[in-house]
């Protein structure tokens, strides 16, 4: 057992607290969307997607699908201000996010439809419908 007590982030969330108004965290911080939140939920014939895009504009989201794997990109752009406004701390995001993942099945690329409303991205991906099983070949 060792004496040490745990590393905890006592000391860094003082400090953040501290010198949250001495400095400006670089872009690259806390603040950025590591990627997009994703809910997937599955029933006997489909995939439902819901993926939260806040700040997007719905012809600003991409999705592409390639069998079983499904691509969400989205780009956040920033508004203009006005010239003779001084910004003097911009903590929202803008740029390029995008998430790739892979389910189970193959899709139906043709069937699977998609809906913007509100910041939320929702996918339906209908599963590809199997063959009647292997076809077994004659040979001559």
């Amino acid at each position: 057992m060792s004496l040490l007590a745990p590393r905890n982030r006592l000391f860094d969330d003082v400090f953040n607290e501290l010198a949250s108004g001495f400095y400006v965290r670089p872009l690259h911080g806390d603040g950025l969307p590591a990627q997009i939140k994703l809910d997937v939920k599955e029933n006997a014939s489909s995939y439902a997607v819901s993926a939260e895009l806040p700040g997007v504009s719905r012809e600003d989201i991409h999705v592409e699908i390639h069998g079983s794997r499904v691509a969400i990109k989205a780009e956040i752009k920033q508004h203009d201000a006005n010239k003779d406004d001084k910004v003097l701390r911009s903590e929202r995001y803008y740029g390029s996010v995008s998430r790739t993942f892979e389910l189970p099945v193959e899709l139906d690329e043709q069937a699977a439809s998609a809906k913007f409303d509100n910041g939320v991205l929702n996918l339906q991906l209908p599963k590809k419908q199997k063959s009647a099983g292997a076809q077994k070949l004659r040979i001559e």
